[in-house]
């Protein structure tokens, strides 16, 4: 396993991030694992040499946190030795006020990670999406208290326009405050709109990328069908990802994948992945896995280089998406 700094920090991560979204509770995602299924997931990540793990509160309402810590406690790892990320923003119960990034839910939802996880503090705190009814100076202040009050690492961002990400910035080094560190975005081969402003900018800044959905939430698996979902229990159960994909000329990007693939004995997926981690700007794509044949081929892509003609032949039948994942 390779390991590179995130961002400008002197933080180091595996290049792989295991994505924790897929283990918590059946009840909240039909093709969500409970703690005995992720068991053998997050053992084989720790053995591969994986010691990034991304979850949030949202996630299985708080049951994703609370199998991470326990599996990580039960496992033997060190707490130092794993990078643990989590976020906040969605609405977490019935309650006005369990929601958004105002200073009252941040300082409450850290503390409520910080129990599930059974942690003192998590390494990167990142905010889920932007919060348009809360002053941005709010969300700093009280993100700059939490890593002041040593229940946070470091902080980070995930999917908005680049105006909000450079506003949030500057607020920050105005007052003083701690700055992202990282963005998770938005990012694979067939969605591709990042690359117009929000990684030109994270690359200016030092910010380290660690996109969600680098293989699109399973579509170049070749079990999607036009016109949306597909064969598995997550692609007839996931209508997030009908929003996001399922274009025709998503299909063709899709097959282009598969076609390289087949010339490297690999799937389209791990060809999928491979491409973002071809690219120098990418620190590591979360990754998710709900069968350990996924897992398996996710760490063997990290061994597929792909030539200047064949990443071209990759990016050439995109066609531009309107903004995707923001919400």
């Amino acid at each position: 396993m390779e390991y590179v700094n995130l961002g400008k920090t002197g933080l180091k991560v595996s290049r792989l991030c295991l994505g924790m979204m897929t283990y918590g509770s059946p009840s909240w995602r039909a093709w969500t694992l409970d703690e005995d299924g992720a068991r053998p997931f997050v053992r084989r990540a720790l053995d591969a040499g994986i010691n990034f793990f991304d979850t949030a509160d949202v996630y299985s309402l708080g049951a994703s946190e609370q199998v991470t810590g326990n599996l990580l406690k039960s496992l033997g790892v060190r707490r130092e030795n794993v990078i643990v990320a989590t976020k906040v923003y969605s609405q977490m119960s019935g309650d006005v006020n369990d929601k958004g990034l105002s200073r009252k839910h941040i300082l409450d939802s850290i503390d409520q990670s910080l129990r599930r996880l059974q942690m003192d503090y998590v390494d990167l705190y990142q905010i889920h999406r932007w919060d348009y009814d809360t002053p941005i100076e709010e969300t700093m202040q009280a993100l700059n208290d939490v890593v002041r009050a040593g229940k946070v690492r470091y902080i980070g961002a995930s999917s908005m326009f680049a105006w909000q990400f450079a506003k949030a910035q500057f607020t920050a080094d105005l007052n003083g405050f701690t700055r992202f560190v990282s963005m998770q975005n938005h990012y694979n081969l067939v969605y591709r709109e990042e690359e117009r402003e929000m990684i030109p900018l994270c690359i200016d800044q030092g910010v380290g990328l660690i996109p969600w959905s680098p293989m699109a939430r399973g579509f170049f698996a070749g079990n999607r069908t036009k016109g949306g979902g597909g064969e598995t229990p997550r692609a007839q159960s996931d209508p997030f990802a009908n929003q996001l994909y399922f274009r025709s000329e998503d299909f063709s990007v899709a097959d282009r994948a598969s076609e390289i693939g087949t010339e490297h004995g690999a799937t389209g997926s791990q060809v999928a992945l491979a491409w973002i981690l071809n690219k120098a700007h990418i620190t590591a794509p979360i990754i998710g896995a709900s069968k350990m044949e996924h897992l398996e081929q996710a760490i063997a892509a990290l061994e597929i280089k792909l030539s200047v003609d064949e990443i071209t032949r990759l990016e050439q039948p995109y066609q531009p998406h309107p903004v995707l994942g923001h919400s």
